[in-house]
């Protein structure tokens, strides 16, 4: 049985829900799938990092960022292939709407 790509980002986006004390909100911008939550704070500053040398031909560098996850931790920038020709990361981000700090999961587009 296939399982609906959507119907798994609600479900897991519920789940986090209910267990983060976040709202999840899944949102479709041109094509692929992100996940807003909505943080009780802005993310730390920035942690810089230097990107270790490619592995290979085709790798796309993945900067690091502060991701929500019941509180900011830090996700490591890493080395990864598109999952298909022409696939371009789009970078988490964080907004501030009307006093409101939301972190916007980024993902392959």
């Amino acid at each position: 049985m296939k399982t609906n790509p959507l119907l798994l980002v609600l479900i897991t986006g519920a789940a986090l829900a209910l267990t983060g004390g976040c709202i999840v909100q899944p949102v479709a911008p041109q094509g692929y799938v992100s996940t807003e939550l909505y943080a009780p704070n802005d993310p730390p500053p920035v942690v810089v990092e230097a990107a270790p040398p490619s592995p290979g031909l085709g790798f796309v560098w993945i900067g690091g960022a502060w991701v929500w996850n019941n509180g900011w931790v830090w996700e490591s920038g890493r080395w990864q292939h598109p999952p298909h020709p022409g696939a371009v990361w789009r970078p988490h981000r964080y907004e501030n709407r009307d006093g409101k700090h939301v972190f916007i999961r980024g993902g392959w587009n």
